[in-house]
């Protein structure tokens, strides 16, 4: 059976951040992930991981001015500089949070700047963030990003992510393979797990259309749990979905994927 991660950033939507992590414990979840750990200390989160018995599975690198619309700043020429600065941050953050992997957001493609140039932009960024997570014994994520929900990001496909990943050529760098996004971009789930296992570092969930709970729309997620399940995934599943009314009154689906053992093809 796959192990659940609760995202933080999506689930209980009613509760300041901080009273989440209860919330997610009280629901049985024993891990957590969110996007962006920045806005509180280190101790701050990191009492609340304690209080609660979670684990911290992943966050973020610093994405530029989220609330401004921008959606990562790794292909962005001009954000060099910001962007290295934000790889220190992130470790600083992950090293006090016990969190062994990094998610990187490569942005929006910048209007008017030649492609070449956002290409090796992100390339050598990549190599940068990598070569400084794995100094500090942390792996790097890369997750390619539907355009129908954020028009114009830069890395949208699963094979876009591997090729990127194939020139970065840094061991501790993987993809991050979100269900949801995968769906509305590519389709052709099971294939892409099966083909590309070796070299996902992370799933994340939510069905389609809707970003809401598994179970609610197109995907067969009581077939995908037992696919990873026999694929020999042993990593975290990132619960990264809208819920449809309240995170607890949505979370059957969790209780029916924790009874499922091997599924029959």
């Amino acid at each position: 059976m796959p192990k659940f991660a609760a995202n933080l950033t999506m689930l209980f939507p009613e509760l300041p951040f901080l009273e989440r992590f209860e919330a997610a414990a009280r629901a049985g979840f024993e891990a957590v992930e969110f996007l962006f750990p920045y806005a509180f200390p280190v101790d701050e989160i990191r009492s609340r991981l304690d209080a609660n018995g979670l684990k911290l599975v992943l966050h973020n690198l610093p994405a530029g001015q989220w609330d401004a619309g921008e959606r990562g700043i790794a292909c962005l020429p001009d954000r060099t500089e910001e962007f290295r600065a934000g790889v220190a941050e992130a470790i600083r953050y992950a090293t006090g949070l016990g969190v062994s992997q990094l998610n990187c957001l490569a942005g929006k493609t910048p209007a008017g700047v030649p492609a070449q140039q956002v290409h090796r932009t992100l390339v050598n960024n990549l190599r940068y963030a990598a070569g400084e997570l794995k100094a500090a014994g942390l792996r790097l994520l890369v997750e390619p990003i539907n355009t129908f929900d954020i028009p114009g990001f830069h890395v949208c496909r699963t094979d876009q992510a591997l090729r990127l990943l194939d020139e970065v050529a840094a061991d501790n760098a993987l993809l991050q393979f979100d269900v949801y996004h995968a769906q509305r971009m590519e389709g052709e789930l099971g294939g892409t797990l099966e083909r590309h296992l070796g070299r996902i570092g992370h799933v994340q969930v939510a069905d389609n259309p809707g970003r809401n709970e598994p179970g609610t729309g197109e995907i067969n997620y009581a077939w995908l749990f037992g696919h990873l399940d026999r694929l020999g995934y042993g990593g975290w599943v990132g619960c990264e979905y809208k819920p449809a009314s309240t995170t607890e009154a949505g979370l059957g689906w969790l209780a029916r994927a924790r009874g499922q053992r091997h599924a029959p093809a």
